[in-house]
């Protein structure tokens, strides 16, 4: 992969406001090739997504990084992402991140089923390291190749639009899943989640007593 000749979209749909923190990473990230920075305001943030999805795709990029506001993250992680995404031949590859309330659980998912009954998912269980094929995870750090984007948008009219009451990261996930498209989370790449604290993996080791497995939500 010749990363000076990629075109890529960096989406964040937010809020009014973005945490200091995730201002001072994005200035800080090191960016490859062409990259544009896009942000689109707004309470319905499926809504969002979905607009910078198809933002992406007129502007023919070749991957959206997609950053929630109130992340911080190392300056390397897209250029971590981009290189796992080739090692692994891998279309969506995600950064680890846990939730900002306790127990402060990874945001990723074992397995994730949706179905006309509903919606079913197991939390993570893995290891906290080195690169995994998951069911699913939040779209808080998460690359992913336009060509998912553009296979949803042929097949399904829509990228992010919840299906049912699973949220706008799942039902796209579980789309490209049905398109053939596996989601992977590289557990190297850790990014912090603003909260009341800032959450990240040496907080969620402390408060579970250092076993990974400890904690459920």
């Amino acid at each position: 992969m010749n990363t000076e000749e990629l075109k890529i979209l960096i989406a964040v749909p937010s809020m009014d406001t973005v945490a200091a923190g995730f201002a001072q990473s994005l200035a800080m990230l090191q960016k490859v090739g062409r990259c544009s920075v896009s942000f689109i305001c707004g309470s319905l943030i499926y809504d969002a997504r979905n607009k910078l999805a198809v933002q992406a795709i007129k502007m023919e990029a070749d991957y959206v990084m997609w950053f929630d506001s109130d992340m911080v993250f190392e300056s390397d992680t897209l250029i971590r992402l981009l290189k796992t995404a080739e090692e692994n031949k891998a279309s969506i590859v995600s950064g680890l991140y846990f939730r900002r309330s306790a127990p402060y659980t990874p945001v990723a998912f074992d397995t994730l089923t949706i179905n006309d009954e509903g919606a079913e998912w197991v939390d993570y269980k893995g290891e906290l390291t080195g690169v995994h094929k998951v069911g699913g995870v939040g779209f808080g750090c998460i690359l992913v190749d336009t060509d998912v984007i553009q296979d949803c948008l042929l097949e399904y009219k829509t990228c992010f639009s919840p299906i049912g009451s699973v949220g706008e990261d799942l039902s796209f996930l579980w789309r490209a899943k049905q398109l053939g498209y596996d989601t992977y989370l590289n557990c190297d790449v850790k990014c912090g989640h603003v909260g009341h604290v800032i959450v990240t993996e040496g907080l969620y080791k402390a408060l579970s007593g250092g076993n990974k497995n400890e904690s459920k939500s």
